[in-house]
């Protein structure tokens, strides 16, 4: 059966039949013709337009196959460009605003037989980031474009020119810190493979054993007994311990000799004369200046007499 001419009764009634989204496994792309059923499209594929088509097709099908595959990825990441930027988003809803367009490169003559596999293609060649999750595949455009790079470029050179210095010393203290661990980790890795080398020990205070015990104590002791060591002086003489050392840089009292030398009673009361008279008791030291002053005033009266 012919096709109908256009502007026909016929012709419009197909286009209102036609009208909204097909079976795309009823759509032949070589011919460029939506079939409406199975048995339509039965039809289609024993029509002799078609056999003709397929012929041409046939001696060259993967060049054919190739240049629909590029031709359906150029049209569908210049819609994701344009409508959607370089935001993240759903697959299925690109897809679904790409073939709203009836006359669009269906993607049964292309080398991809479902959506998944031409997004996980998008991934591997870099033309946008994918990632899979519990609702489906999401995709985001990546613009490589030169306009986009110099612009990036200038976006990172103004935020380095506002960047303060604290923010420049910390971004540089921190990638001293991990070339560090890296070389560190070189090192460990370099020196495992040889001899292991010994554990270095901690150094610290520490108490020998059978040492002494240190005791700190805040009490105060009571005042040791002066006792004078004295060595042997030259010659062998030894000094009497009891008697107590004489200081050859102090001077002697010459009114304390004098008093000492005048009291010939000195040796009649038992008293040493060594021992100053400082160190007598009260009632001793009142008799000795009674007997004086009794002496002084028989002197004075033989004097008198």
């Amino acid at each position: 059966m012919p096709r109908a001419e256009v502007g026909t009764p016929k012709y419009l009634a197909n286009k209102m039949k036609s009208k909204g989204l097909q079976r795309l496994r009823w759509y032949c792309q070589v011919c460029e013709k939506q079939c409406r059923d199975e048995n339509g499209f039965k039809c289609h594929a024993q029509s002799e337009a078609h056999l003709r088509q397929m012929l041409v097709v046939g001696e060259h099908a993967g060049r054919h196959i190739a240049d629909f595959s590029s031709q359906f990825q150029h049209e569908f990441v210049q819609l994701l460009s344009r409508r959607f930027g370089t935001k993240r988003v759903f697959a299925n809803r690109v897809y679904q605003e790409f073939i709203q367009d009836k006359h669009h490169l269906h993607m049964n003559a292309t080398r991809w037989v479902t959506l998944t596999e031409f997004a996980k293609h998008l991934g591997r060649t870099g033309v946008a980031r994918v990632d899979e999750t519990e609702k489906g595949w999401f995709i985001a455009w990546i613009d490589n474009s030169p306009k986009a790079l110099a612009k990036q470029e200038a976006s990172m050179k103004k935020e380095r020119a506002t960047m303060s210095d604290e923010q420049r010393e910390r971004i540089l203290i921190e990638e001293q810190i991990e070339r560090a661990k890296e070389q560190a980790e070189s090192e460990g890795s370099g020196s495992g493979s040889g001899s292991a080398s010994p554990p270095v020990e901690e150094q610290g205070l520490r108490r020998e054993e059978g040492a002494e015990k240190v005791v700190l104590s805040l009490s105060t002791k009571p005042a040791a007994p002066a006792t004078s060591t004295t060595a042997p002086a030259a010659g062998g003489l030894k000094l009497n311990p009891l008697k107590p050392a004489v200081n050859p840089l102090k001077r002697q009292n010459v009114f304390k000799a004098s008093l000492t030398a005048k009291s010939p009673d000195s040796r009649s009361t038992g008293i040493d004369k060594k021992r100053p008279a400082t160190t007598l008791p009260a009632a001793e030291r009142l008799i000795l200046e009674e007997r004086e002053r009794k002496r002084r005033k028989m002197e004075k009266e033989g004097i008198a007499t």
